[in-house]
């Protein structure tokens, strides 16, 4: 009798097969894994059911040593690791910033330095251009985004609030520290998704030192926003964030001056994501309903000039939160009542738009997902072409997506410059 050879493929596991296999294998449970990984036992059943794909590079690894994995392959498989897709992306003007924050212009002390007034009305056009929708956004070859505007102003900035800091005294030099932190939040913001987490860092502990000295709780309170950004996203204890949030809203005064009342709302909102990062869903909640409270104690129509808190921002980030405590659908129940218009920030609806694609990625839903990233780039081209989701997620969708949708995901990919 001839021999038969069964030609049939093989079924390859999943990314979220292999990573349930090597947790089952180790006698790891569900709970241990989300504890140590920092994340919710919600986040791990999603991985594993693949409603969460493969992370980038660094969680990886961390994944790997909690599952007692020495090689990777073991839960990547045959899957492809491009290095492009989980580094970050490098804006030309990069090293300009980097010049701008690691040398000092020592000017001569008889150097007349700018008036704060001055200062604080150059940042306000600075702040202005960072938040501006670009008027070319969506043509192609449109290169004139947010980081390309600001990086023209930035290193003058920094030199000249720094200069004006050193040679000012009194209330003079305060409001100068103040514009300086400013400065320093604007460099946070042009460097975030950029190859350099030693000057994101950087930036946060300059900010908030100069708060620090100019005694000023509202530049404080800005501060420890933007470094909430940095401790989140480095994954360091829940607890630190929370501490250093809750410190810095006890300083602001109990009046209802709008300033205070944002920057209090703003600390709220920085709690909740922490907490909804670490799927303590209860406590996040809590949190959101505080800034919930502070975006109507401040009416409907209002958003800071800068900071942008506002109806529309506390809205947008229970889309994050929801995302985070891997609640997809209940994140599209929230986008499908957003109002962006209330949003007069292009940077910051760009981003909401890249959550609302996240949560239709999360639940399989490709064709939706690519359309909202469409939207993202319409928006803002510099913000989604550097966002860490879009360049992970566009790839995936242009090779293994709906056959509808390939072929917008890689053109898309084209355009923002994102591997395939």
């Amino acid at each position: 009798m001839p021999e038969t050879t069964d030609t049939a493929p093989v079924p390859q596991l999943t990314f979220g097969q292999r990573v349930q296999r090597a947790r089952t294998r180790a006698g790891r449970t569900r709970a241990y894994v989300a504890d140590v990984m920092g994340h919710s036992v919600e986040w791990v059943k999603a991985v594993e059911k693949g409603a969460i794909g493969m992370p980038r590079l660094p969680k990886l690894v961390r994944l790997a040593r909690v599952l007692g994995v020495e090689d990777l392959t073991e839960l990547t498989g045959d899957d492809r690791i491009a290095a492009a897709t989980y580094t970050k992306a490098e804006h030309r003007q990069l090293p300009l910033v980097k010049q701008a924050l690691n040398s000092y212009r020592l000017a001569p002390a008889d150097r007349r330095p700018e008036p704060a007034e001055v200062l604080a009305a150059r940042l306000r056009q600075a702040w202005k251009l960072w938040h501006a929708r670009d008027g070319r956004a969506g043509q192609r070859g449109a290169t004139e985004g947010n980081r390309t505007r600001i990086v023209r102003l930035l290193p003058a900035l920094l030199d000249d609030t720094r200069h004006a800091a050193r040679v000012l005294e009194g209330a003079e030099r305060r409001r100068a520290l103040v514009a300086q932190a400013e400065a320093y939040h604007l460099a946070q913001l042009f460097l975030s998704f950029q190859p350099a987490p030693d000057l994101v860092v950087l930036t946060g502990d300059r900010a908030m030192t100069a708060a620090q000295e100019a005694d000023s709780p509202r530049a404080i309170a800005s501060a420890a926003w933007y470094v909430n950004h940095v401790h989140r996203d480095a994954g360091e204890a829940a607890e630190a964030r929370v501490d250093l949030a809750e410190q810095a809203a006890a300083l602001l005064s109990g009046t209802e001056d709008p300033e205070d009342i944002a920057r209090r709302g703003l600390l709220h909102l920085a709690v909740a994501l922490s907490y909804a990062k670490t799927g303590q869903a209860g406590d996040a909640w809590r949190y959101w309903d505080k800034a919930d409270d502070a975006a109507r104690r401040l009416g409907e129509d209002y958003a800071h000039p800068w900071l942008m808190f506002g109806r529309g921002v506390v809205d947008g980030y229970a889309i994050t939160m929801h995302n985070d405590l891997v609640q997809p659908a209940k994140a599209l129940e929230v986008a499908e009542s957003l109002d962006l218009n209330r949003i007069p920030s292009a940077t910051r609806r760009c981003y909401h738009l890249i959550e609302t694609a996240r949560a239709h990625h999360m639940l399989d839903e490709g064709a939706a997902a690519v359309s909202y990233l469409h939207r993202a780039f319409r928006e803002s081209p510099e913000t989604i072409q550097y966002n860490l989701h879009t360049r992970s997620t566009l790839p995936e969708l242009a090779k293994a997506g709906p056959r509808m949708v390939r072929e917008d995901a890689a053109d898309l990919a084209q355009e923002l410059g994102v591997p395939l």
